[in-house]
């Protein structure tokens, strides 16, 4: 192997290995967080605040998604998640998008990289995105394909085998059961309602020394299930991701994104170069997504080589329209719902893109002096990534542990 063959090899791991260490540690937050929610939010409590799409309930999921993530796929789960706490797939969409679009880290990163013109830019455009989501999810998404997005989800739930009868063995069950929607992880063996609350029944028939473990760790072993459940899941998915984006920001130089874009020399009508720009920005960022950082590393030098301002903000909000990501949502969802999903998703930020270019054009907001500084993809030395993952590298590692533990003991092993 000459040299040259092998120093690109080494490249390409040294940009794997700093885009793993840089993500490792939002996403197993994230993921975590989701198994938690996925255990102990009350199905009553999401669909009295999520149950109906409406200006309230955006605002609401939008705030809950600014607080949560800033990873793709941790994003993808929690809205996973609130679908199968009954949230309506309008505010499950919104949380997506804004959960991966509108938070501190990515703003930060923004106003360093791009200035604050981008900054607001992306604020605006994330507005449009949710309220756009919103429309189009609660009045287009055809409700039979809704149907079977919410059976793939129950038919995945864990436990679904043993959802009929409540009268049945359910002692060693670490899992709520998705049809009886309570947890009977210390329910008594009788015939009984499953519409019924029966969290705080007593076995009154036999005594049960396996669930002595009880109270916060019997909670966290539960959630830990879940856990261990999605990265099972889509855990190639994510790991195609990380690979292939890698390859691509190691591999590709900024020059070749630059040439994929119009040039303002061709006489192209305002509007038409806008559409065709946001449309190749949204293309770029589905076969090119890295990360939160790398993505917007990648959005500077686009916006250097021509792209216009619409094409970046429409590059930089359809992180949720990735390869990969599409693999996780056929995973989570199905084929044809994804289908209808994606669709809409590009619609939207399609539209989202057009909006923040006439509106920043328009108010002449827009400058052409942008300066870009060089940041530092190493994630390596003592700084917050650092610490963070020198925390979740174990905890995820032990909590994977614990829930393939209690999966197993369920006769659940993945």
């Amino acid at each position: 192997m000459e040299s040259g063959d092998s120093n690109i090899i080494i490249h390409v791991i040294s940009v794997l290995f700093n885009m793993s260490w840089q993500i490792f540690w939002p996403l197993a937050f994230g993921l975590i967080l989701s198994s938690f929610i996925r255990h102990l939010l009350p199905v009553d409590t999401v669909v009295k605040h999520l149950g109906k799409t409406d200006a309230k309930s955006l605002t609401f999921t939008t705030i809950l998604g600014m607080v949560s993530s800033s990873c793709s796929y941790a994003a993808a789960s929690l809205s996973h998640t609130l679908l199968a706490k009954k949230a309506t797939l309008a505010n499950a969409m919104a949380f997506l998008v804004s959960s991966t679009n509108l938070i501190v880290e990515m703003f930060i990163v923004l106003v360093a990289l791009m200035g604050w013109t981008f900054l607001w830019g992306e604020v605006i455009g994330g507005l449009i995105l949710i309220a756009t989501v919103g429309f189009l999810f609660s009045r287009f998404y055809p409700k039979d394909v809704e149907q079977e997005l919410r059976q793939h989800i129950e038919s995945a739930e864990p436990a679904k085998h043993a959802h009929s009868d409540c009268g049945m063995d359910m002692s060693n069950m670490k899992h709520e059961t998705s049809d009886c929607g309570m947890d009977m992880s210390s329910m008594k063996h009788e015939t009984s309602d499953c519409g019924m609350d029966m969290s705080s029944m007593k076995h009154d028939h036999m005594d049960m020394p396996a669930q002595e473990e009880t109270g916060l760790m019997s909670k966290i072993t539960k959630s830990a299930g879940f856990f261990q459940m999605d990265l099972a899941m889509i855990g190639k998915e994510i790991l195609i991701g990380v690979v292939v984006s890698s390859i691509l920001i190691a591999l590709v130089p900024q020059e070749g994104w630059k040439a994929l874009f119009i040039s303002n020399d061709v006489g192209l009508p305002t509007w038409l170069h806008s559409l065709l720009d946001v449309i190749i920005g949204i293309f770029v960022a589905m076969i090119a997504y890295v990360c939160s950082v790398g993505n917007l590393i990648l959005a500077a030098a686009l916006w250097h080589g021509g792209i216009s301002f619409g094409g970046v903000i429409g590059f930089i909000l359809a992180d949720v329209l990735t390869i990969p990501m599409m693999g996780v949502y056929k995973k989570y969802y199905g084929k044809r719902p994804t289908k209808w999903m994606v669709g809409l998703l590009f619609l939207s930020i399609l539209f989202a893109g057009l909006c923040v270019d006439a509106i920043f054009n328009g108010f002449g907001w827009v400058s052409t002096d942008q300066t870009v500084r060089t940041l530092n993809q190493s994630g390596f030395g003592m700084n917050m990534t650092t610490v963070m993952n020198l925390i979740f590298i174990p905890l995820s590692i032990w909590y994977y542990r614990l829930g393939k533990k209690a999966n197993a003991s369920m006769g659940m092993s993945m």
